[in-house]
């Protein structure tokens, strides 16, 4: 048995098996290790067991065991966050929420489906097009993300200037609380304003105040021939006045960006073709509806005007599923690129107006104090989000590496916190980002989220150290 799972009493152990079953409660070193991480590399992993409930009442059972044991739990999903929020390193009880997955009570005038906290969000998007509608939230780790750890979360993805984030597509969540008390929360409703909204607490909160097991998810019609442009831009603030220009005229479903640096990369490992011969600093990607014959000639219309204003050098608009597939890879295909480097990521974000400045403003304080350090720039810039990624130089030792980035942290949250922006725009806080939470909260908002958390949590075993 390993040496912290050894910490758990016989007489603690036997009772959880009573309530879960032998098969349900892991303990070897190989699934501590797996269950107990997250996509973060900084922490290593030390839970004392792995439980995985098949139903709710599992799940309160657990708490409610918990709470008389004075044990601490880590919700757990498809663990592909990038904060430590789900990661368990102090002899926590990991509580997985895999086999908890139904989806069931589809209904296609409410357009609403119920899922388990343990679906799969690929799951979820392939059971919506099956009904000819959509579940819109997208991101690179959909084929292994669940929707309680979206939830928790609120993912937001490559489509949140056309569909908005995670919250916006939950109309109903089951939670059990810290105390272990199951809520009912929303019931699906559209309209309801009986009182405070309690749902959209448990929404972003990283699993600090309980456990999501189910929610009802809403769906929406699919889009139809979507197109994508991809423009190469020499100025960052190209980017921003080629956004403004075409939101007048389309309504687009996506609008992100990344650097020459990133496309290099992906080109290089990824084998795929530039996307056109002219290397530019910065591209911008466009995704659109088709949804008039005339569509296309108004983007061919303000692509032109983009030229004449010498904002844009150069452009390709996809002609197949295919190429816009490819072309989509060009940007989604970044992070797992990039990952062979070892990267130091931040998830930052400031109001789309105050983007050009803002993200000067921060490469100039990296490359200031740390010219070896090569940043690879891209993010959802349509809805004001960057991904700044420090890659270690190969010469480097990875723990001076992480304590240097450390210190870029600092100071890349100064210049977010001055821009009013956040400091964690969609990956959450988790271990990661704790000590800076004062970034982008004020001391009374933090005090009064301490005071929310005491009320749900009072014995504080729901992913303690999180956030706080």
């Amino acid at each position: 048995m390993n040496a912290v799972a050894s910490s758990l009493s016989d007489a603690t152990l036997n009772a959880i098996k009573a309530l879960l079953g032998d098969e349900q409660v892991l303990l070897d070193k190989a699934s501590l290790e797996h269950y107990g991480r997250d996509w973060t590399t900084a922490y290593d992993p030390a839970p004392a067991a792995i439980l995985l409930p098949r139903t709710i009442a599992e799940v309160q059972a657990v708490v409610q065991l918990a709470n008389r044991e004075g044990l601490a739990l880590v919700p757990s999903g498809g663990r592909t966050g990038l904060s430590g929020g789900a990661v368990a390193t102090n002899a926590e009880l990991v509580v997985a929420l895999d086999k908890i997955n139904h989806i069931d009570n589809f209904n296609a005038l409410d357009r609403t489906v119920d899922c388990g906290a343990g679906v799969i969000t690929e799951q979820l998007q392939n059971y919506a097009r099956e009904q000819g509608l959509l579940y819109p939230v997208d991101f690179a780790s959909s084929g292994s993300s669940q929707i309680g750890g979206n939830i928790a979360t609120n993912a937001g993805g490559i489509q949140v200037i056309r569909y908005g984030m995670t919250r916006d597509w939950v109309a109903g969540l089951k939670v059990v609380t810290g105390t272990g008390e199951l809520l009912d929360l929303n019931c699906g409703l559209m309209k309801n304003n009986a009182g405070y909204d309690l749902r959209q607490l448990f929404i972003g909160a990283e699993g600090t105040l309980g456990i999501i097991v189910e929610a009802t998810m809403k769906l929406t019609r699919p889009p139809k021939d979507l197109n994508v442009l991809v423009l190469g831009v020499q100025e960052f603030a190209a980017i921003m006045q080629v956004l403004e220009v075409f939101q007048q005229k389309i309504d687009l479903t996506a609008f992100e960006f990344f650097s020459e640096k990133a496309l290099q990369k992906v080109v290089e490992r990824c084998e795929l073709p530039r996307p056109f011969e002219s290397a530019t600093e910065y591209y911008a990607l466009l995704e659109f509806e088709t949804l008039t014959e005339g569509t296309l000639d108004e983007v061919m219309a303000l692509f032109e005007h983009c030229v004449e204003q010498g904002w844009v050098i150069d452009g390709v608009i996809s002609q197949s599923e295919t190429q816009a597939r490819n072309l989509w890879r060009l940007r989604e295909d970044i992070s797992e690129t990039i990952s062979h480097w070892t990267p130091y990521k931040n998830d930052i974000s400031t109001r789309v107006s105050k983007i050009p400045e803002f993200l000067i403003e921060v490469e100039q304080v990296v490359s200031e104090h740390y010219p070896d350090f090569e940043i690879i720039w891209f993010g959802h810039i349509g809805d004001g989000n960057v991904h700044l990624n420090i890659l270690k130089p190969e010469t480097l030792d990875r723990e001076e590496f992480l304590r240097q980035c450390s210190r870029v942290s600092q100071w890349v949250f100064e210049i977010v916190q001055r821009y009013g922006g956040s400091i964690s725009a969609e990956h959450g806080v988790g271990l990661l980002k704790k000590d800076y939470l004062g970034y982008s909260r004020s001391e009374a908002e933090i005090a009064y989220m301490k005071a929310i958390k005491a009320v749900f949590d009072p014995n504080n075993i729901m992913n303690p150290g999180k956030i706080f």
